[in-house]
């Protein structure tokens, strides 16, 4: 009975082709969410396929509902010793359209097939795959050890592609059936298909129309040419007062005031690159001077979905009556989204833009969130992970997609660690889904070591003894309103100076750190935030050239009035606004 026993059981099953077996049965349900026609498959897989697989690991369950959902929601628990740590699970079985016949030869969505070392198949990537992975982990640790050694609780909805409707309520009516002392989950990408990751939190996605309606109907473009405004014309434009010509967002609202240092240090080794069959990463693009990980890790992005006028398929000699375009804000914590339409609108009336309408594009949104990276979950896992491949994994503050991680985070407030088992090029919203095969196994032997570490001395929630993620501090948010004295690391990080015990290195596990790098750093003073020098002028330290460079930026953001603008990098400069 051993570790390395129980991560030998999870490669087994996997060469075996047990865990291809499972993964084909559970792509051949057409789970799509989007289609209510669907809405019987999205039961039978919970039926079907959930509740047998964890009922045979000796969990107790059943299947919830909310009025708000699209499908139904499977809880399962198994409490072993209520003095133990409870580890939450979550994974969803829904998933994207099937664009059938939009495939590679041989290949089709609900089918799955075997090549080129991929898995192909709807929801291999997207959630099927990774909660096969991390149950059969699960089972392989019980085959070892022959208990878990904590307490397990997972939860399985079927609305996730639709923004999970219904999720929040349902946690909210359901808190103490979902108590427990972090959440352990997978889902998303890896940093890079080769290096195992680790992220804490997601950014937040804020969906917007924006619309004009000039008149009813098209009229002659020769005859009413010069004369009518068009509105597709005034939409372009009224988007690129929003954002710039290499993606720079040009509303302050829609971005945070800095990067916290803690953020920075931890994506500080974390690079950003294209792998086969990725697209080629444009550099220049997004907010000037971040590296490519904060651009998509810590920053914000305003991304265009679809636009329409006319008739794009059969165009005519006709101004369009209306045009319309779907946006989308990825947004970071620190960004407050119920600012984001009354700051658009005051931003496109400033710039001559009231004829364009705007409005939320669907009434659930996924909240930002993001735990510190310091927090002594996020260590302990790190140090597992590193244990279990011998390599540091990356520890991302927040991925780049969204989740309904709010839920879980503030909601319940449980720490967040997400162990992603797919890379950003698996085509999971598009045809041609696949898994490599080697990450999948490799994924099996990290969620086996996870968990047998689980069942020994020293998570953090037996270090404190108290069985709640009240007592571990760096919680952003304590449940049940507790709070206790804290002092500030140089990193921005809070810890905990009551009375409870702090958390050390020597409350890990029993796992070598493989890189220095890792464990809580020694506390220093922090030092004070630099300033820009301003001249009276209000220009900057570099004058006309800085100027020159920030136009597209701050002068586009403050409207046409001097303000002080907040870096990227938590510093604030000081630059006049150009005559518009």
């Amino acid at each position: 009975m051993s570790r390395q026993g129980a991560i030998a059981r999870a490669q087994r099953y996997f060469d075996s082709g047990a865990f291809k077996a499972d993964l084909a049965r559970r792509v051949a349900i057409p789970s799509e969410s989007q289609d209510s026609a669907r809405a019987p498959e999205l039961r039978r897989y919970i039926e079907a396929e959930m509740t047998p697989a964890l009922e045979a690991l000796g969990f107790a369950c059943r299947i919830l509902a909310h009025p708000k959902a699209r499908g139904p929601f499977l809880f399962a628990e198994r409490i072993e010793d209520p003095a133990h740590p409870t580890v939450l699970g979550y994974g969803h079985g829904d998933v994207i359209r099937g664009f059938e016949g939009r495939w590679k030869p041989g290949i089709a969505p609900w089918e799955l097939v075997e090549s080129e070392g991929r898995y192909w198949g709807r929801g291999t990537a997207d959630n099927k795959g990774q909660h096969t992975i991390n149950l059969a982990a699960l089972g392989a640790v019980l085959e070892e050890r022959g208990a878990l050694g904590f307490n397990s609780k997972w939860l399985i909805e079927m609305g996730e592609e639709t923004g999970s409707a219904g999720l929040r309520e349902l946690c909210a009516e359901n808190r103490e059936a979902f108590r427990a002392d972090v959440l352990i989950a997978s889902d998303g990408p890896r940093l890079s298909e080769q290096r195992p990751t680790i992220y804490l939190g997601c950014r937040g996605a804020y969906p917007i129309d924006l619309w004009i309606d000039a008149r009813e109907g098209g009229q002659h473009s020769g005859n009413w040419g010069g004369l009518l405004s068009n509105p597709a014309v005034q939409l372009v434009h009224a988007l690129a007062a929003v954002v710039g010509p290499t993606g720079q967002i040009r509303v302050a609202e829609f971005v945070p005031d800095h990067i916290p240092a803690a953020v920075e240090h931890a994506l500080a080794d974390c690079e950003v690159s294209s792998g086969p069959g990725e697209p080629a990463i444009d550099p220049a693009w997004g907010e000037p001077g971040l590296t490519l990980a904060e651009k998509v890790f810590a920053w914000c992005s305003f991304e265009i979905l679809a636009m329409s006028a006319g008739n794009p398929d059969n165009p005519v000699n006709a101004i369009p009556p209306r045009a319309w375009a779907r946006a989308q804000i990825r947004f970071v914590t620190g960004v407050d989204p119920a600012e984001f339409l009354p700051a658009l609108r005051r931003h496109l009336d400033r710039h001559g833009f009231s004829m364009v309408k705007i409005a939320q594009a669907r009434d659930e949104i996924f909240h930002a969130t993001r735990l510190d990276p310091e927090h002594p979950w996020a260590l302990w896992t790190a140090a597992s992970m590193t244990a279990t491949c011998g390599r540091r994994p990356a520890v991302l503050p927040s991925t780049g997609g969204s989740l309904p991680n709010d839920v879980f985070s503030d909601l319940l407030g449980l720490p967040t660690v997400w162990v992603p088992h797919s890379y950003r090029g698996c085509s999971q919203h598009a045809p041609d889904e696949h898994l490599p095969t080697a990450l999948a196994r490799e994924a099996l032997a990290l969620m086996a070591g996870i968990y047998w570490d689980l069942g020994e001395p020293g998570t953090p929630g037996r270090a404190i003894g108290s069985g709640t993620t009240a007592a571990v501090p760096g919680l952003r948010r304590a449940p049940s309103g507790l709070r206790a004295a804290r002092f500030r690391s140089p990193h921005g990080a809070k810890r905990n100076a009551g009375s409870r015990e702090r958390f050390t290195s020597s409350m890990l596990p029993r796992i070598r750190f493989a890189d220095p790098g890792y464990g809580p750093r020694p506390f220093t003073p922090a030092a004070p935030p630099r300033r820009r020098w301003r001249s009276p002028a209000g220009s900057c330290r570099r004058g006309r050239r800085r100027r020159s460079r920030r136009l597209s930026g701050p002068a586009w953001r403050s409207g046409g009035s001097r303000r002080r603008w907040p870096s990227a990098r938590g510093r604030r400069t000081s630059c006049g606004t150009p005559a518009s």
